[in-house]
C-alpha cells in the first residue's frame, strides 16, 4: 500500500488490502464512538484522531493492525493490553486473532480523559476548539512600546 499521498482515512482503507479493510473500518467507527467529537486526520502517514492533542494513531501491517501511542495512566487497561504489548508499548493486534474492539474502545476513551485533563478549564468552556488565545501582556507590551 502506498501511503505518500493519502489525504484521508477514507483514501488510507481504500488503498488498504481488500482483506483488512472490514477491520480498519471497524477501528475507525470504535473510535468515532468513543470520541464523537475527535477530528479525523492522516499524520505521519497513518489514520490519527485528534481531540486537544492526538488521541490514537492505527495501521494496517502485513500481519497486525498498529495503534498508537503506547497506553498509560490505567494499570488495569496496561494489564489486558499486556498480550498486545509490542517494541516501545504500542500495540500489535495480529490479523489472525479477533481484534479486541472494546479494549480500543478504553483505550480511545483513557485519552480522551487525558486530553481534557491537560487542556486549561476556560478553553473547554464556551470559547470553542481551535480559536486564538487571548492576547498576553507581552503582546501590550509590545503595542505600548510602538506608541
Amino acid at each position: 500500500m502506498s501511503t505518500s499521498a493519502l489525504a484521508s482515512i477514507d483514501d488510507y482503507i481504500a488503498a488498504s488490502p481488500s482483506a483488512v479493510r472490514p477491520i480498519l473500518k471497524e477501528i475507525r467507527r470504535t473510535i468515532s464512538t468513543a470520541a464523537p467529537e475527535a477530528e479525523e486526520l492522516i499524520s505521519y502517514r497513518m489514520p490519527a484522531f485528534r481531540l486537544h492533542g492526538i488521541l490514537v494513531y492505527f495501521a494496517a501491517f502485513k500481519n497486525h493492525i498498529g495503534l498508537y501511542p503506547p497506553v498509560s495512566g490505567d494499570a488495569r487497561l496496561k494489564k489486558a493490553l499486556a498480550a498486545y504489548a509490542g517494541p516501545k508499548g504500542n500495540l500489535k493486534f495480529p490479523l489472525d486473532r479477533p481484534i479486541p474492539y472494546a479494549l480500543i474502545k478504553r483505550i480511545v476513551l483513557l485519552r480522551v480523559r487525558q486530553n481534557l485533563a491537560r487542556v486549561p478549564a476556560r478553553e473547554t468552556e464556551g470559547r470553542g476548539v481551535g480559536r486564538t488565545p487571548p492576547n498576553t501582556g507581552m503582546q501590550r507590551t509590545a503595542r505600548a512600546r510602538r506608541r
